[in-house]
């Protein structure tokens, strides 16, 4: 089994990694200086400072540090085969004494991860609720769902072709490519906001502060969570059958879009939820680059607790964690369905 999440699993960690680089809400609410944090002070404070510059190469760095590491553990082992494989039921091992401490473990984490977040939000919502105003929550949340779906499905057509090339025409050109996705992921949202800024204003100033360049700094930012979704499904989608579709007289797209395409639904759908929740969470390139007057649950969460008026964000903290229970139940259920479709076909085998 571990041989087959290799590549998922690297690819997760470096995901993990790149927003840990570039994240700032969270630091900035603690108080932790970080690269990003420092960045943030030089641009408030010059625009444009060469201060900033400087730490944002140096994240760039730090992100190819990364992608080459990653590179260099994935190796070249093939991740698809054609054949079922032997068919053996899983055993179940008793974890005896273990039992209670493996299960307060997995609580834990729970508790830590949603239980402590939403106790804390639910109870500021409850404090809040004379305050709210249901107009204000529900533009933002339409909002933060229109972005999040267009961009969500831009994306996932974006980085198909970056992640087949990666998967079947592995080369230096490819690699390359796919590795310049990961750098603009490292940077932080307010270095990418600020350089299409420059760039709008200079060349095509109708598209300043227009949906057009925020969805494309969404895109930049988060194209690698589709495409490590997408390179991990591609990879264990086998050649052979498409040949063997070709072979037997179906066109090469047509056997392209029956097999292939078919095989890496289930990644390019993932794909598309790691995008979308990302969105719906991003603030630092929607509040430079979001045309005047607009709306997110993020920046509004933002505004409010910059104001120490937690009453007022913990409406639209609650709606964000909402906002993800949808997609994650359709992911886990189409993963048991996958999962259920394997052993089905095993055990025709």
């Amino acid at each position: 089994m571990l041989p087959q999440l290799r590549l998922a699993a690297l690819g997760g960690a470096v995901l993990v990694a790149l927003h840990l680089l570039a994240e700032y809400g969270a630091f900035a609410m603690i108080r932790f200086d970080t690269f990003t944090t420092a960045i943030m002070v030089q641009y408030q404070s010059t625009f444009n400072g060469t201060a900033g510059s400087m730490l944002a190469g140096v994240l760039a760095l730090l992100c190819l540090f990364l992608l080459l590491a990653e590179v260099a553990a994935r190796g070249r082992a093939r991740y698809a085969r054609v054949g079922s494989g032997a068919v053996a039921t899983p055993e179940r091992i008793p974890l005896g004494g273990h039992q209670a401490g493996a299960q307060l473990a997995l609580l834990a984490l729970v508790g830590a991860a949603l239980g402590l977040p939403l106790w804390f939000v639910v109870r500021w919502t409850v404090r809040g609720a004379a305050q709210m105003v249901p107009a204000d929550l529900l533009e933002a949340l339409g909002t933060s769902l229109g972005y999040g779906a267009v961009t969500a499905v831009l994306t996932v057509v974006a980085a198909f072709p970056l992640a087949y090339l990666a998967v079947r025409r592995p080369n230096r050109v490819t690699r390359t490519l796919e590795a310049s996705t990961y750098i603009s992921s490292a940077m932080p949202g307010i270095v990418i906001g600020l350089a299409l800024v420059t760039v709008s204003i200079r060349v095509v100033p109708d598209l300043y502060q227009s949906a057009t360049v925020l969805i494309l700094a969404y895109a930049l930012l988060f194209l690698p969570r589709a495409a490590v979704g997408l390179r991990a499904g591609l990879a264990q989608a086998p050649v052979p059958l498409e040949e063997a579709a070709r072979a037997l007289g179906a066109p090469p797209p047509i056997a392209f879009a029956r097999i292939t395409l078919r095989l890496t639904a289930p990644a390019s759908a993932a794909g598309a939820a790691l995008v979308f929740l990302a969105v719906t969470n991003e603030l630092t390139a929607t509040l430079i680059l979001a045309p005047n007057g607009t709306r997110t649950l993020a920046t509004e969460f933002w505004a409010r607790s910059s104001e120490i008026d937690y009453a007022g964000a913990a409406p639209y903290a609650l709606a964000m964690v909402l906002l993800s229970l949808p997609t994650t139940y359709l992911l886990f259920r189409q993963s048991r369905r996958a999962a259920g479709r394997t052993t089905r076909t095993k055990g025709a085998a």
